[in-house]
């Protein structure tokens, strides 16, 4: 998932029963907050999504909190951590077609490409997505010079203990993930669940390199592209969505960023809404009309003040359900820069606060799910949480 903060209706409105059940499938009081809090701690039944545990916990970018993003090692992880779902994972292309798993196309943050000298000379600046962006990317790359590079930790001021992985793993394609999955799901002997993203696919386009083809024929090689296939699709441009809406029948969820910030498809085409258009509740019910969900960023659910500390939640779930929409929001971290203020332990960069007060936080309010780089943490946090 980012940080970037014309449908087929029939298809659409089978997903949306499906989904709607899955948010009204479990009961529980409601602790005082907007939304519907689940007190149980027992799986939906039958296939899809209403077969994942409400509220699911997300591993993002696998489990990033304890090793480098995108990465087998990570997304091995999350799943023996116990992760419901593995976010596996941020998709761009090679300079010849192939998929690969990157949080941006920009790769100088996350390999050691800078390490390379036969590289050195890709190093260039590109505007990507209005942002001049300084580096190496991945559609200057064919798939066979990518395979020479190592992952690295992204953010090591607040991650060092993640940096004793630093090259250990390539990157992935997503070919191989979804073999991955297959074999992991044989492996537990349970379905394991991912929840790929198209990054950039405006950008990319006008490359040439449309990402939503790709995704939908790699899904269909592999049998995953069905509505109750355990592959979830999202992407902060509602009209990638909308495309794959019509290439593939997977759940499809759009990711939503700040309040004030326009997808960056809306800015190409002069579509002048903001996501605080899209988050009211005729905006909901558009995006009901193709997707089944929503991705979005913990402060549209929450607010924080002037002081980062959490207010009065919002009425995003409650409007969000009423349209048969399910909540997805992200990300939840264990350290302390990632916390609402009154979560916060001390000052360290890279110290843990109090994770389980504001999971606890966000989960009273309804939400059916979270993004979190420490599935581990999630997990407990909800299993607290059910137990009332």
């Amino acid at each position: 998932m980012g940080t970037q903060e014309s449908n087929e209706q029939t298809r659409g409105t089978g997903r949306r029963a499906l989904l709607g059940a899955a948010v009204v499938g479990a009961t529980g009081a409601v602790l005082g907050a907007p939304g519907t809090a689940r007190a149980t701690g027992a799986r939906h039944t039958g296939g899809g999504l209403k077969s994942l545990p409400v509220p699911t916990v997300i591993g993002h970018r696998g489990a990033s909190g304890y090793r480098p993003e995108h990465t087998f090692g990570s997304y091995q992880l999350a799943l023996d951590l116990g992760a419901d779902i593995v976010e596996a994972g941020d998709l761009v292309p090679t300079k010849d077609g192939h998929l690969v798993c990157r949080h941006e196309p920009e790769i100088g943050g996350t390999t050691d490409v800078a390490d390379h000298p036969e590289f050195a000379g890709r190093r260039t600046t590109k505007v990507l997505d209005g942002v001049p962006t300084t580096g190496w990317f991945t559609e200057d790359f064919t798939l066979a010079e990518l395979k020479t590079l190592r992952a690295v930790e992204r953010i090591p001021a607040n991650r060092p203990h993640n940096t004793l992985y630093n090259g250990h793993w390539g990157i992935p394609t997503f070919e191989e993930v979804l073999r991955w999955q297959d074999e992991q799901t044989r492996r537990r002997g349970k379905q394991v669940w991912i929840y790929p993203e198209t990054k950039h696919p405006t950008y990319f386009r006008k490359l040439g390199l449309g990402l939503e083809e790709r995704v939908a024929a790699l899904l269909r090689k592999h049998g995953k592209d069905r509505r109750t296939s355990p592959v979830i699709l999202q992407s902060f441009e509602p009209t990638s969505i909308q495309r794959l809406n019509k290439l593939v029948d997977n759940p499809l969820v759009v990711l939503l960023s700040g309040a004030s910030s326009r997808p960056w498809d809306f800015v190409e085409t002069g579509d002048p809404r903001t996501v605080a258009d899209l988050v009211t509740k005729q905006g909901l019910r558009e995006i009901a009309s193709y997707a089944q969900g929503i991705g979005p960023t913990l402060d549209l659910v929450v607010p924080r003040d002037a002081n980062g500390r959490l207010t009065t939640p919002t009425g995003l779930v409650k409007d969000a359900h009423a349209v048969g929409l399910i909540l997805h929001p992200y990300t939840m971290r264990n350290e302390n820069p990632f916390l609402p203020a009154e979560f916060r332990k001390g000052t360290d960069a890279d110290g843990y606060g109090d994770a389980f007060g504001a999971f606890r936080a966000y989960f009273a309010t309804g939400i059916d799910g979270v993004f979190t780089d420490n599935p581990d943490t999630g997990l407990l946090a909800r299993q607290e949480f059910l137990r009332g």
